[in-house]
């Protein structure tokens, strides 16, 4: 499904860039853009980051950004 309408950023790549290595949202939004529009995808992403990294991970990049 699609994360983030904004740069096309799905949740099979989500989970990829953290197989990757991908540890924040911070360095996601740098891999994809994903947060970097409208931002509304942040609380998602975060969500599906920290399952595939088998931990929650806040939303700093995303509470800046707003």
């Amino acid at each position: 499904m699609y994360v983030c309408l904004c740069h096309g950023v799905t949740d099979h790549d989500i989970r990829r860039a953290a197989e990757a290595g991908c540890g924040s949202l911070a360095e996601l939004t740098m891999r994809t853009g994903l947060g970097s529009g409208c931002g509304s995808c942040g609380e998602l992403a975060s969500e599906i980051l920290g399952e595939a990294k088998g931990r929650e991970l806040p939303l700093a990049v995303f509470a800046a950004a707003a």
